[in-house]
């Protein structure tokens, strides 16, 4: 989320199949433990669990974004079918506002010698073209300590002006500049994603201490698509960005340096009231020592 900019080409990958992963064999799910998860389930326009997660408001994130994060119901709120729905608003006068919430839990990590996941059912905002300038919908995490990036921070799914499209990226290191590249980051550049948003895709991210160099691994719809190994950085950086804990947040801003790289926006035809719509969430925990398979994640 960090990210100004990810100037990598699309890359000729496609992928398949909407909804939830399934494993390569029945046999991986007794290895994932499920921790924590959450479904959205409440009466309609209501506001997240407070167990659960707590609203980051207010504006300047350090990413050029231009919307007021809140807390009302207006921008985030349960839809009464099991739903999180994050909406970006255009008031009267053309200010901004939308939504950004944060896992109560700040102690996600990867057993050592194990792995960790974490995975959501997510709509990418139904906009396109000129209306979807400057949405910017994310899902990803940061370190428990929040010294970023040396304590890392993990873009799960990120999209930006509606390209139907998905972001992988690894924040980490000193910026700018660094072993990571700040304050681009290790990523996978524009993946295409068909159907990102009109339908629930999966995305998820395994953290995996169980095989040697360590890992980070990113899926859509279960396909693993982008790694990122522990040699590629010096083992200070690593440990310092992976070997702890982590919160998962979900937000939808407006405009910024990564909308901007890629054409910019908001603006005066961007549409107002698009929403970002999460059906699920899950963390999962694994001692499971087995390699990377194409299609490894619980049913």
């Amino acid at each position: 989320m960090f990210a100004v900019a990810l100037l990598s080409a699309v890359l000729p990958l496609s992928f398949s199949g909407v909804g939830t992963p399934t494993a390569n064999a029945a046999s991986l799910d007794k290895n994932w433990h499920k921790v924590w998860d959450d479904t959205f389930n409440g009466p309609a326009g209501s506001g997240v669990k407070p167990s659960n997660w707590l609203y980051d408001t207010g504006t300047d994130f350090g990413t050029g974004e231009i919307e007021t994060m809140t807390s009302s119901t207006s921008n985030v709120y349960r839809d009464g079918s099991g739903h999180l729905v994050i909406k970006a608003i255009r008031d009267a006068s053309g200010n901004w506002t939308s939504g950004r919430i944060e896992s109560q839990r700040t102690d996600f990590m990867a057993p050592v010698g194990g792995k960790l996941l974490i995975t959501a059912s997510i709509q990418q905002p139904n906009v396109s073209g000129a209306a979807a300038a400057g949405y910017w919908p994310a899902f990803w995490l940061l370190g428990s300590h929040q010294n970023w990036p040396t304590d890392g921070e993990i873009d799960i799914m990120e999209d930006i002006n509606g390209l139907s499209s998905v972001f992988g990226t690894l924040h980490c290191g000193v910026s700018p500049g660094g072993p990571c590249n700040e304050f681009t980051g290790i990523g996978s550049g524009q993946r295409p994603c068909a159907g990102c948003q009109t339908a629930f895709h999966t995305y998820s991210v395994i953290i995996d201490r169980s095989v040697s160099p360590e890992q980070v691994r990113w899926y859509l719809d279960g396909v693993n698509y982008f790694t990122v190994n522990a040699n590629q950085v010096d083992p200070t950086t690593w440990t310092k960005a992976i070997d702890h804990g982590f919160f998962i947040i979900f937000d939808l801003a407006m405009g910024g340096g990564f909308p901007a790289a890629f054409g910019g926006g908001p603006t005066a035809a961007t549409a107002s009231g698009a929403s970002m719509v999460v059906d699920n969430v899950s963390v999962y925990t694994s001692k499971d020592s087995h390699q990377m398979k194409s299609r490894e994640l619980p049913s």
